[in-house]
This record gives C-alpha cells, structure tokens and sequence, in this order.
C-alpha cells in the first residue's frame, strides 16, 4: 500500500515547559444520556448502562478468556458446529447487563479457518445467539491432491469467500513502494494453486510538541534520567529509530531534566512528544469513552517509534511488533505525528484485536474508516486548542504540500478518490477511498446534513437521496461504531453488515424505537446502503 495512513495499516507552543510527569491527558467529558426514544430519561440511561461494556481488568479478561476456552468444546456442540469443527476463545466483552461477548476462531480438523471467525452473545437468562463471518457449514469436502506448500506456509482452510476449501497461507516480507515494511499475506487454493486472497499487514496511517502546543506527557525517572515511557498507560514507551529502516525497537528517548522539545521538527524529541501524546490521549480515550484498557482489552501499551527512514511520508501500525510507526514527511520537516494520526494508527490495533476486518475490499474500507472515525474522536475528546477537533484526516501534516487534509468526513469525494455512496462497485477502490461510504455515514450520524460550522470549520454535507439527515452527537455515534465493532463485526463484515450490526447495536445502547435507531437507519439511507 503506498498511500498515506494505509493499513498496512498506514496513514499516510514553542514555550519550554516541564513535562507534568504524572499528569493524566484526560479531557474530562462527563456522558449525559437524553431520553429521545419514547420512554424517560432515566429509562434511557438504563439501557445505555446496560449494554455498555465494563471496563475489566487484564486478569479478569484472561480469566475470562481462559475460561470460555474450558468450555470451547461445550460451546461448538451447543451452537451447531460439526464435531471435526474447534473454536480458540479471542477476545470477551463483559455488558454491565450481565450479557457476555465471546469472541472465537474456528478450526477444521485442527487446521485454522480464515474467515471462519464468529462471535457468541449469550445473555444473563442464558439465551444465546450467534454472529458468524460465513454462515456457509465449514466442510472442504475429502481431500483432493494437494500441491506442495509454498516456502514457509502453513495450512489452513479458507472459507471467507465462496466454498470453503484447503489453502495456504504464506508471508512475504519486502519493502513497498514508498519505503514501508511489506508483510503481504497470501492464501492460495491447495489443490489448485490459484490465489484466493491477500492483503498487507502492516498498517499504514510537560513537552512542547509540533502540532498541539504543550502538553503533559508521562515520563519515568530512573536515577538523574527521565525516559519517555509512561507507566500509567500500561507502560507505553516512544523509541528514535534515526533514520532506520529495519525492525528494530530503536533507541528509547532520554532527558536529564524532563523538559521534552521544543516544537519544531529540528528537534528530534518534538515529534517524540507528539507520539506520545497521541498515544495518551488514546488510551484515555479508549477507557473513559470505551471501557476499554488498551489497545487489546488487556492493560499492556503498544510502542512508538519515530524518525523512520529518510523523508519517509507515512506512518503505519505493525500488528508483528504491535507498535507505531512515523516518519517525518516530505524534506523530514513534516513529521506524521499529529494527534488524528495516532489515534488512527492505534486504531488499527484495536481493529486487530477485535473484528479482525480483512484489509480488502468492503471489509478493508470499513477497516480503515473504523481508525478515521476513532481517530477523529481521539482528537475531539482531547479538547485541545491547539489542535480543535474536526472532520479532517491529517489536516495538520499538509501531506499534499498544499495545505489540504487527506481525507473529508463531510464529503469524502473532495479529497478527488473517495466515495461519498455505496455503491455495487465501491469494493475495487482503494480501502483509503472505499471508506469514505463509512466516514460519511459517521459524519451524518454526528452531525447531521446540510451546512453547519463545528470548531470553526465549515461543513456542508449531502446525501444520496436528498434526504435530511439529523445527527445524534458523535459521542453516541461512536459509541455505537465501537460497540458494533467489538461484538457484532467479523473479519468479513461489508457495508450491508456494517448497517446490521450498527442497528444492533443502537438498539442495545439506546433501544429500537426511538430517535437514536431512526437516525443510523436514516445516515445509512443516506450514503445508499439500505
């Protein structure tokens, strides 16, 4: 992928202030739910704290997960599988209601099933349903004659598109085009040797920092040091790769006096503090909006790495290091480390960690329009004046050199690729440009059609049919996209089944019959996905 934020997954104040060593970067913003479905307010905050995922701790969620992994067995039998079928527990989300979310792989014969993943909901009372990748019963059939592995690969059963049946399943590492890490995964059919799939892993897109001012950053002191890792964040910590290319960690950032940057570019700690923000600011994000502790629901950090190559104009997540990484724009003077931008690479995690959405056609635009929406909503729940929250992808990193951001939420066709409307062809674009039909839908949601002026921007968003669009605030939108996310999307999940799993969700947090529940209906009709 050679665009800027791809999901290889990429993207593509100068006052010296000590860091506030312990200082949290939380905008403190308190969630009041209005009643605007029938019934009382106090109803409707019922509801929302009922279907509202509760914040566990990494133990509880490996005991969790351990637990419904005993059971697997039980579970497969009682939800229809076949006896050669196996399920590995990957992920539980716990609903303050007492309604449980298990997330599994499936196997065959002991062979893993790409695409075979699903996701069990099981309520209080017991009653349970099931949310599968692929309905289709998991059966390649007897074996044919297979054809000799590929270097490297190992055998699965693909069953995400079509009949499902043996494949492999190889890694090829390189370089792309635009000096990103290549790690291009390839499915190929057993007994025939045609490719069924591929996609690219890796995804591309007190300090003073270069683009939100001076903020509070966390540090730890060891001895007359202080080094960029922040202890209250599951020990995230910020590395100087120095121009390198390879995998490698880097060099962990260092301070005798806890006074990081100076804003400008030519400092090599300013682009440090902003990663590091960034990251701070998502994980607060994360857990105050989302209820969740980490990227992977676990409590343990991701890392970032910064000065990546020589005029590298990219950043991307790497799922094999589970890291960031940034380079510093066109002439190094540009460094992709501003807030919107980190909060879409580490959103890319927590797409890992969660619908696993493969990174091709519908499923990839939604993958990448999952970290735009995440991403935009980290850097309004910053609330920081220096950088104000908007409906811009990496409107401060003037990746173009014009001035312009790389992507629009109001009306993604202004960035000249993306679409504004689903569409029977949407799926051949490129995943940057087909979730522009999401990031639309998210706009919608939020903020309704039409022109208006957030934060000083202006806005005029249409929609497909001519329809008027009132939006319900962001705060319940991504509280929806997140919830429709983390329990009801799988790694196959299109356009139809984002617009299902959003209204499920809906109707979890705000019930089925009111205002909120019209409205993703409604944002949905809008940009022609019904």
């Amino acid at each position: 992928m050679t665009h800027p934020m791809s999901s290889t997954p990429t993207l593509r104040n100068r006052n010296r202030t000590r860091v506030l060593r312990t200082a949290a970067v939380v905008a403190s913003a308190a969630m009041v739910v209005i009643a605007t479905q029938s019934g009382s307010a106090s109803a409707a905050a019922e509801r929302e704290e009922g279907a509202t995922a509760i914040t566990q701790s990494a133990g509880a969620r490996a005991q969790a997960i351990a637990t419904a992994q005993t059971s697997a067995a039980d579970t497969a039998r009682a939800i229809g599988l076949a006896d050669e079928e196996g399920l590995v527990a990957r992920d539980v989300i716990k609903d303050a209601d007492g309604t449980v979310h298990t997330r599994y792989e499936r196997t065959y014969a002991g062979l893993p099933v790409l695409g075979g993943d699903l996701v069990v909901h099981q309520k209080k009372n017991g009653a349970r349903k099931t949310t599968k990748a692929n309905e289709a019963r998991i059966a390649p059939g007897a074996a044919r004659t297979l054809k000799a592995a590929p270097a490297g690969a190992r055998q699965v059963v693909w069953a995400a598109t079509g009949t499902p049946v043996f494949a492999y399943e190889a890694v090829v590492t390189g370089t792309q085009a635009d000096g990103t890490p290549s790690e291009r995964h390839v499915v190929t059919d057993a007994a025939t040797g045609a490719e069924l799939y591929a996609y690219e892993a890796i995804d591309t897109g007190t300090g003073t920092s270069g683009y939100s001012g001076t903020v509070p950053i966390g540090t730890t002191q060891s001895g007359s040091a202080y080094s960029l890792s922040d202890a209250a964040r599951g020990g995230h910590k910020t590395y100087d790769l120095n121009g390198a290319t390879s995998t490698a960690t880097g060099t962990l950032f260092t301070d005798a006096d806890d006074a990081w940057g100076d804003g400008t570019a030519a400092n090599r700690q300013t682009a440090a503090v902003d990663a590091h923000y960034g990251a701070a600011v998502t994980w607060d994000f994360y857990k105050t909006e989302l209820g969740r502790n980490g990227i992977a629901g676990d409590g343990k950090a991701a890392y970032s790495r910064v000065h990546y190559g020589n005029a590298y104009v990219n950043a991307f997540w790497s799922d094999g290091c589970f890291c960031m990484t940034y380079g510093d724009g066109a002439n190094n003077s540009k460094p992709l480390t501003s807030l919107d931008v980190a909060g879409h690479e580490m959103s890319h995690g927590l797409t890992a960690a969660t619908a696993k959405l493969n990174y091709s056609r519908e499923s990839g635009g939604l993958n990448e329009a999952t970290s735009d929406i995440l991403g935009t909503s980290v850097e309004f729940f910053a609330n920081n004046s220096a950088d104000p929250g908007d409906y811009l992808i990496g409107e401060k990193i003037d990746i173009r050199g014009n001035g312009t951001p790389l992507r629009y939420m109001d009306k993604p066709s202004k960035d000249g690729a993306s679409a504004d409307y689903w569409s029977k062809t949407v799926g051949r674009l490129d995943v940057h440009n087909s979730s522009g039909v999401a990031n639309h839908f998210f706009y919608l949601l939020s903020e309704g059609s039409g022109a208006k002026t957030v934060n000083g921007v202006a806005y005029n968003s249409p929609t497909y049919d001519g329809s008027t669009v009132t939006g319900i605030g962001r705060t319940k939108a991504y509280k929806i996209w997140y919830k429709a996310l983390s329990t009801y999307m799988t790694s196959t999940t299109n356009y139809a089944g984002a617009r299902t799993a959003t209204l499920q969700a809906t109707a979890d947090l705000y019930g089925s019959t009111g205002a909120e529940y019209q409205q993703v209906a409604a944002a949905w009709k809008a940009v022609n996905v019904n």
